[in-house]
C-alpha cells in the first residue's frame, strides 16, 4: 500500500509540474534572459559538437530563442562519424533544424580531421577558438551558448568544446562577446523530467546576480519531433532519454565567468572559474 502512495504521489508530481511548464500562465518562472535588449534582437551562436546535441540537450534554449525573433545560428563542430553514418547525420542535423525554426542557411557542420567524434577524440582547444571567432567574425555574433564543462553526459568532445569557447574569451579580442553555459545536473534531476523545474527555481534563486537564468521549453512537443528526425540514433533508450530527461523540458544558463583560467600542456585543457 505504502508503495502505491508513494508512486502516486510521484505521478501527481510529474503531471503538476508538466502543467506548470505547458501553460505559460502558471510558470514558476518570469526569465529575464536578454530581457535587456527587449528591443534588440541579438546574433547568438549555439556551439554543439554532435548531431542531435541540438535536439537532446538545447530545444528549450533553442525555442525561447527563436521564438523571440533572435537571430540564432548553430555549429556543429564534427558529423558524429563515430560508426561511419556521419553524411546521413548531417542530413538529420538539418531536418531537425527545420523542425525548430532554425534557417538552414544559419546552421553549419563541420568535418574536420581534427574534430572527430569519439570518446577517445581529444579535440585541440586552440583549434576549436579559432573556428568559433571565424564564426562569430562572419555573423557578428554577441553571445555565445555552449556546454558547461561537464558536457551534460561527460563526454569528452562536449567538454573540450566548453573549453574551446573559454579559450577564445579568454584569449582573443572577443572578450566583448558574453558566453553561456548549460548547466549539467546530477542523475536524478537528468532524468526528473518535468519535476526538475522545482529545483531549476530554486537553484535561479540563490544567483539574483542575473548570471543563471532557467529557460522553460515552450514547444515541448517540438523536442520530441527534432528528435525524431535523427532517425540514425532514434533507437529506445534515446526515445526514453528524451521522455524522461529534464533537458528536454528546460535549461540552466549561467554565464561563464572568465576570472581565473588555467591552460595545462599535454591536452590544451583549460579550467574557467564558474560564478
Amino acid at each position: 500500500m505504502a508503495w502505491i502512495l508513494i508512486i502516486s504521489c510521484l505521478f501527481f508530481l510529474w503531471i503538476f509540474s508538466l502543467c506548470k511548464i505547458l501553460i505559460p500562465s502558471s510558470s514558476p518562472l518570469r526569465n529575464s534572459f536578454l530581457k535587456a535588449g527587449v528591443h534588440e534582437k541579438r546574433n547568438v551562436l549555439l556551439v554543439i559538437a554532435h548531431p542531435d546535441d541540438e535536439s537532446m540537450f538545447f530545444t528549450p534554449t533553442i525555442n525561447f530563442l527563436t521564438s523571440r525573433g533572435h537571430n540564432l545560428h548553430i555549429l556543429c563542430l564534427s558529423v558524429g562519424n563515430a560508426d561511419g553514418k556521419g553524411d546521413t547525420r548531417k542530413r538529420e542535423l538539418y531536418q531537425a533544424c527545420a523542425v525548430l525554426k532554425v534557417p538552414i542557411q544559419q546552421v553549419k557542420t563541420l568535418d574536420h580531421p581534427d574534430l572527430q567524434d569519439g570518446f577517445g577524440e581529444l579535440w585541440n582547444h586552440s583549434l576549436l577558438a579559432k573556428i568559433i571567432e571565424d564564426e562569430i567574425i562572419s555573423h557578428s555574433i554577441n553571445l555565445i551558448i555552449t556546454f558547461d564543462n561537464y558536457g551534460v553526459s561527460g563526454h569528452c568532445n562536449h567538454r573540450d568544446v566548453h573549453h574551446g569557447v573559454c579559450k577564445l574569451i579568454y584569449d582573443t579580442s572577443q572578450r566583448d562577446v558574453e558566453a553561456w553555459e548549460l548547466v549539467s545536473t546530477n542523475i536524478l534531476r537528468k532524468y526528473s523530467g518535468p519535476v526538475d523545474i522545482w529545483f531549476s527555481v530554486l537553484g535561479v534563486m540563490q544567483h539574483s546576480s542575473g548570471r543563471m537564468h532557467c529557460l522553460v521549453n515552450e514547444h515541448c512537443r517540438r523536442s520530441f519531433l527534432a528528435m525524431a528526425q535523427h532517425k540514425s540514433q532514434w533507437v529506445w533508450f534515446r526515445k526514453l532519454f528524451v521522455a524522461l530527461s529534464s533537458y528536454t523540458y528546460m535549461n540552466t544558463l549561467r554565464k561563464i565567468k572568465l576570472g581565473a583560467c588555467e591552460v595545462t600542456a599535454p591536452h590544451n585543457y583549460m579550467a574557467c572559474e564558474i560564478n
